[in-house]
């Protein structure tokens, strides 16, 4: 007898293919002009039922067994760490998460992983994490896919968290993006804000959507943990408290789990004269209107002078002008300086989106109905090859005395 959750009417089946394009997980395929589940694929979603126009797809949504959602409880954060060095993004997601794990009455735990990292504990626990889960093996001294997704599974699989919060670093949106659709778990990308439906208990996520040019809240309501990816920049670190205290919780995995099917060879990083762009205090950026990657010599100059990392609009990155480690914006990195220095740069959605948090904004364009001058705390309307350098000038002069 055949007890599937779901099943073909295959009298019904005209192998119309509807379900096939329409199932997010492949599970269907068509065989001699009938449709055919592979149920070790199927989730269970109901979309190829929703999908079908012949009612030739049943599902039994009274025997799909729901999760126990009074189960889970507190809020994560996955501390990256790159060589050893706790990712300021973090302590960002730890101060934000401390108000949800505050809204929700849980905890703020902080997850933990690395080489040698147990030094680096009283730093997150500093920052107002109330547990930390801690695992430290050779394995996990690079981040790789495999080992860090095992992982991170494994620790939800036995303590099951509410609401788990990472950076929308390369490191982030890589990981956790595999942890969600390993624990069948919501996940949105990109959050610039963060709160808590109090009646629910869901995590209210927000993030931009259709180019920036509206704000969308999404809810998982029917799964957990409620998963985000957060951009940098925008949410502050909480204050240090070295009087804070916590549990640390020391969890030891085997092989299994800390194997990866890939081997990292080398690192070569890029080499750059100037500061990290996502923790610089000022930025200096160009935008199509430099003319070309050669004047971005221009740029880089008045940043050295100021101690300052230079930025760079996406058209310039898209036209090879310069790497995309400098690009700012909806699809590059949010900052928030104290000083942002716009040149050339018209000021589109989604370039403003990723620097418009900037405490001073200081645009040079020379068109004077420029996006950018709206967003801008000073506009300067002019050629930037004269305003640039005589910037530069000014300001050698200046922080010589």
């Amino acid at each position: 007898m055949d007890d599937s959750k779901i099943k073909i009417i295959l009298e019904k089946c005209t192998g119309c293919t509807l379900c096939v394009r329409i199932c997010p997980f492949g599970a269907i395929k068509i065989e001699n002009k009938k449709a055919i589940i592979d149920l070790s694929k199927c989730n269970l979603c109901g979309a190829c039922v929703d999908s079908c126009k012949f009612a030739a797809i049943v599902l039994d949504k009274a025997s799909v067994v729901k999760k126990d959602l009074s189960a889970y409880k507190d809020v994560w954060v996955f501390c990256e760490q790159k060589k050893g060095i706790i990712q300021t993004i973090s302590f960002e997601l730890l101060g934000e998460g401390k108000k949800l794990a505050n809204k929700l009455g849980g905890k703020l735990c902080a997850v933990l992983l690395g080489d040698k990292i147990e030094s680096k504990v009283d730093e997150v626990v500093w920052r107002g994490a109330d547990k930390v889960y801690l695992v430290d093996a050779p394995e996990l001294k690079n981040y790789q896919d495999d080992s860090y997704t095992k992982v991170l599974v494994e620790l939800v699989k036995e303590y099951k968290p509410e609401v788990i919060l990472c950076g929308a670093t390369v490191i982030g949106r890589s990981l956790i993006s595999r942890v969600a659709i390993t624990i069948d778990a919501g996940l949105t990308a990109d959050c610039t804000g963060l709160d808590i439906d109090m009646k629910e208990r869901l995590l209210l996520q927000t993030r931009p959507a259709f180019g920036g040019n509206i704000m969308a809240t999404i809810i998982t309501p029917n799964h957990r943990p409620q998963m985000s990816t957060v951009r940098h920049k925008v949410m502050k670190e909480p204050e240090l408290d070295k009087s804070h205290k916590a549990q640390v919780i020391k969890k030891k995995y085997g092989n299994d789990i800390l194997s990866s099917r890939t081997k990292i060879i080398d690192i070569v990083e890029e080499i750059e004269e100037t500061i990290n762009l996502s923790e610089a205090d000022i930025i200096v950026s160009g935008g199509r209107g430099i003319g070309g990657p050669e004047n971005f010599s221009h740029i880089k100059e008045l940043a050295k002078v100021l101690g300052a990392a230079v930025g760079a609009s996406r058209a310039t990155v898209d036209a090879g002008w310069i790497p995309y480690s400098h690009q700012v914006g909806q699809t590059g990195k949010t900052v928030c300086p104290k000083l942002y220095i716009a040149c050339g740069i018209s000021g589109q959605i989604q370039h403003l989106i990723g620097m418009q948090s900037s405490k001073v904004i200081l645009a040079i364009n020379k068109d004077p109905d420029a996006p950018i001058f709206k967003v801008a705390t000073y506009g300067i309307v002019g050629d930037i090859f004269e305003i640039i350098p005589a910037l530069t000038k000014e300001f050698k002069k200046i922080l010589k005395k």
